[in-house]
């Protein structure tokens, strides 16, 4: 009987981790469609989600000047990004929010880790919004990159559950494995490789590499995520999101991802 109820429970949490994913899914591509001023408010409310978490979390619990200064130059940087204003102006609003973060860190112990938490949502989300921005190129460059994070959790986690094998970090995340991690790299460039082909011909020989690359980034986002809850004695940064905890455990490998791209495109820029 027991086993039993522990079986619908675990049914019923998988039917809520779906319906949920599947209506925060329709949202996120909505916004990737529409790119522009609703893909640059859904980006701010993201880092905004995430900050919260970390600084939960991380029981960052000052309230010194120097922590509202951070704060506000915080949203100063998702204000500026929701009009608009260009990333240099962006990027520098949140490395000022980091540094003055780090001088109230060293005034005030109880500030912890909040620094880091400024840079792991606000970085993220600029560059998320960045790559969008409000052209098709954009729109192109984000599907690329939801489907690359997407397909890599989705099959890194059934590829792993059905074939076993050794474990990817068992002191960080013990469920994941080397065979799931493999299968999620590999269904990332057969799904980017099928949504480029909807929109045009093949491009670069090297665009398979590009996408397994930032496969890889997205998995080490989710173990450091999984690293970070460890470490603070959380099981999920949060509860915002039914079925999937809260706004971190849903974009951990996003953020990484997304950084690791945008960081490609400026390089591919500059060559």
């Amino acid at each position: 009987f027991a086993s039993g109820c522990s079986l619908r429970h675990q049914l019923s949490n998988l039917q809520l981790r779906i319906i949920s994913g599947a209506f925060f899914g329709v949202v996120v591509l909505v916004a990737v469609w529409f790119g522009g001023l609703p893909f640059r408010i859904l980006c701010a409310f993201m880092a905004a989600g995430v900050y919260v978490e970390w600084r939960t979390i991380a029981n960052a619990t000052g309230s010194s000047w120097l922590i509202r200064a951070t704060e506000f130059l915080f949203v100063a940087a998702l204000g500026s990004m929701i009009a608009g204003l260009p990333p240099v102006l962006v990027f520098g609003l949140i490395s000022a929010a980091v540094l003055v973060g780090l001088f109230a860190r060293f005034a005030d112990v109880s500030t912890g880790w909040l620094p880091a938490g400024i840079a792991y949502a606000g970085f993220p989300a600029a560059c998320l919004a960045f790559l969008r921005g409000d052209d098709e190129t954009g729109l192109v460059t984000a599907l690329l990159l939801f489907a690359t994070v997407w397909a890599t959790d989705i099959f890194a986690y059934f590829v792993g559950r059905s074939l076993g094998g050794p474990k990817l970090a068992p002191s960080i995340s013990p469920g994941k494995t080397w065979t799931g991690a493999v299968g999620g790299v590999a269904a990332a460039v057969a799904a980017t490789l099928a949504v480029a082909a909807w929109f045009g011909p093949a491009g670069s020989p090297v665009f398979p590499f590009v996408i397994a690359l930032v496969s890889v980034w997205s998995q080490i986002g989710d173990l450091f995520e999984s690293w970070v809850k460890r470490r603070f004695g959380v099981k999920d940064s949060g509860t915002m999101i039914p079925g999937h905890g809260g706004v971190m455990d849903r974009v951990d490998g996003l953020v990484a991802a997304a950084v690791a791209l945008y960081a490609l495109n400026a390089v591919a820029r500059l060559i």
